[in-house]
């Protein structure tokens, strides 16, 4: 070999030396940023993926109604699993034949089965092993109570996590009215009702729990103590009243049912002080069933038809240019404008002269637009000004998402027209959702003034100090003068109470109201004209208490449609159902489940002692909730709250038991 080659060679040799050289160095200062530098992020992101903090969700307020009765709780669901590695052998042959009997007891399959099942999985070191998902409490603290399941986690291997589900223990009942809160997909979140306007008072705050990573990507909690304890929410205590509430519920129902309607709404309002005290709104399926689809009462605006001729007939007597007496003719019921679009009465030939009152008590279409018309067609500004000054354009700033827009036309809108003055008069050509209706109709009730409407009481935590309270707020205190709101008040009692009234077939000789009907015709620019049916009004007329509106669309033309006929009935059915149970209130002592001061003592061990409690005098809905949790079957008999129990108080649960209640 000749130098130059061997030369090449030793240059070529110490250039990989010193290429090793240069990597090793370089190695060596990485494992030392690693090491030093970088160290901590490296030994997190180990520990992160063998231990981590899951979040645990916090139990969400509770919702209750007026007498504290519960419309959204959230209740706890547990599933139990079991670490077949942890029980010592000695532990575990002297606990797994009992421990079999326990559970094919309680789940009701063969000992057999569970003795099996446990064996195989200590065979296979299955440390993830499913015992029961989605229990109650109940279920829950008697496993806990099982031989080997009753010792500690890191002894007996028993693994219990839950999870927090919201329920409603009044069912379907107000369900869009009590809402939700839920995260779609994207991570945005879906807010309605009262669940989604105070979400921020009753969410809480989140809890952490450390959990190791163990087989087939599974995580096991560490210990039996969570690393940080998720903070309640707040309660909302509202002002809706469970009794009302099922009362406007049923009777809607059995209107919609009957007359074959598309949807409907009923709300009651207290009138002093705005605080709703029942809200139902009910859509029919594809199937001829009724649910709680929309919130029509605060979403959906629609022209109200006659029942805003009250408005008119205000707007008129506030400005002077009628007085109740004045005569009118309805000019044989019949009106056309611009020789072509047409106001008729519902009585062919119509009423002939009649006074202004009166052609308000008979609705009359002809009577309410001539005066309207003739009084200010050279100046309609005057008259929407009227409508704006009591606050009608206005919306009434609900807390809810999906308030509709009240729509009062003016005469400088671009799409004014020569028709807009005359079809106002009698409720065309205008939007009202119901709940913006029955708050004016409410200030007539109020003695002029106008309250919001309020669905909140207070927001707090048990046993303090309220974090929030809503007072009642004025939105006008003088809709118009005392002297045209006495009129229009005689008005509407007439309406019910005079032969002639629209609504005189709702009269009651015990029980007095006041109101007026409603008929507006919808999809009236096609072959297939279709109605919406109301009524609003308050009582008793002489005091009243309550103001209520209730608004049917679309009921099956063969059967009926009129206000009177289709809406009215359901009016008094609410009213007389009130009326009668609030003048004939019994208070009940406190010595139930649900009023009692050590309330939540008492539930824990009525479920984990398997006893049956007191139901007499809790509402229905929270005596079903509680007794089902028992695994009790309860036959409902009646409305109300629960004045006898078939089974008595202390006796003990029985398998697939079945208990009667009877309401009041």
């Amino acid at each position: 070999m000749s130098s130059v080659e061997t030369k090449t060679i030793t240059n070529r040799f110490y250039l990989v030396v010193l290429g090793m050289f240069v990597f090793a160095c370089l190695l060596v200062y990485k494992l030392f940023v690693i090491q030093f530098s970088e160290g901590d992020y490296y030994r997190d992101l180990a520990q992160q993926r063998t231990v981590k903090n899951f979040v645990l969700q916090p139990s969400r307020g509770n919702i209750y109604a007026d007498d504290e009765s519960l419309l959204a709780t959230t209740v706890p669901r547990y599933e139990i699993r079991w670490d077949a590695k942890v029980p010592s052998e000695k532990l575990f042959q002297k606990h797994k034949d009992s421990l079999a009997i326990l559970l094919g007891a309680l789940f009701e399959k063969p000992s057999s089965f569970y003795l099996q099942k446990l064996q195989r999985a200590r065979t296979k070191k299955n440390r993830y092993l499913l015992i029961g998902r989605n229990l109650n409490y109940s279920t829950y603290k008697k496993i806990k109570g099982f031989p080997l399941f009753s010792k500690s986690s890191m002894r007996g291997g028993l693994i219990v996590e839950s999870r927090l589900t919201r329920e409603n223990p009044i069912g379907k009942i107000a369900e869009r009215t009590i809402g939700y809160e839920q995260r779609d997909p994207s991570g945005n979140y879906l807010r309605v009702g009262l669940e989604g306007a105070y979400g921020q008072y009753l969410k809480g705050e989140n809890g952490r729990r450390l959990k190791q990573k163990i087989a087939n990507g599974q995580w096991k909690p560490i210990n039996d103590n969570n690393e940080k304890e998720p903070t309640e929410g707040y309660d909302v205590y509202t002002t809706i009243n469970i009794n009302m509430q099922d009362i406007a519920h049923h009777a809607l129902l059995a209107q919609l049912e009957k007359f074959e309607a598309d949807h409907g709404s009923v709300v009651v309002m207290e009138t002093k002080t705005g605080n709703i005290k029942a809200i139902s709104n009910l859509g029919r399926t594809s199937k001829g069933k009724y649910y709680e689809k929309l919130n029509y009462a605060i979403g959906e605006a629609h022209e109200p038809g006659s029942t805003f001729k009250l408005m008119a007939m205000i707007a008129a007597l506030e400005d002077k240019v009628i007085s109740a007496d004045d005569l009118v003719d309805t000019t044989g019921g019949e009106l056309t404008f611009f020789k072509k679009y047409k106001v008729r009465d519902s009585k062919k030939g119509g009423y002939g002269l009649l006074t202004a009152s009166k052609a308000f008590e008979l609705s009359s279409n002809t009577g309410i637009v001539k005066m309207i018309y003739d009084n200010y067609k050279n100046k309609p500004s005057k008259f929407v000004d009227r409508l704006y000054n009591m606050g009608l354009h206005k919306p009434l700033g609900l807390p809810f998402k999906g308030e509709a827009l009240p729509k009062i036309p003016y005469p400088t809108d671009a799409d004014w027209d020569g028709l807009d003055l005359p079809w106002m008069a009698f409720g065309y050509g205008v939007l009202m959702t119901p709940l913006q209706t029955l708050t004016f109709y409410n200030a007539v009730a109020n003695g002029g003034e106008m309250v919001k409407p309020k669905f909140i009481d207070r927001i707090s935590s048990f046993g303090e100090e309220p974090v929030k309270h809503f007072k009642k707020e004025v939105i006008n205190p003088s809709i118009c003068s005392q002297e045209t709101l006495k009129q229009v008040q005689k008005m509407m009692f007439n309406v019910v109470d005079k032969k002639w009234g629209t609504a005189h077939k709702i009269k009651d000789d015990n029980f007095s109201i006041a109101g007026k009907t409603g008929t507006c015709q919808v999809d009236y620019t096609k072959e297939e004209m279709q109605y919406v049916s109301s009524f609003v009004g308050y009582f008793p007329a002489e005091a009243p208490q309550y103001s209520c509106i209730v608004v049917i669309h679309r009921p099956n033309k063969r059967i009926g449609y009129y206000g009177a006929t289709v809406a009215a009935p359901v009016f008094k059915e609410i009213a007389l159902n009130i009326f009668n149970t609030t003048a004939q209130r019994v208070v009940v002592p406190n010595q139930n489940l649900a009023t009692d001061e050590f309330a939540f003592d008492k539930l824990e061990q009525t479920l984990v002692n398997q006893i049956i409690p007191n139901v007499k005098g809790m509402q229905a809905m929270d005596a079903l909730m509680l007794l089902e949790r028992l695994g009790l079957k309860v036959q409902l008999k009646g409305k109300g709250k629960v004045i006898r129990q078939s089974i008595k108080q202390g006796s003990k649960v029985k398998s697939k038991q079945q208990i009667l209640l009877e309401l009041s």
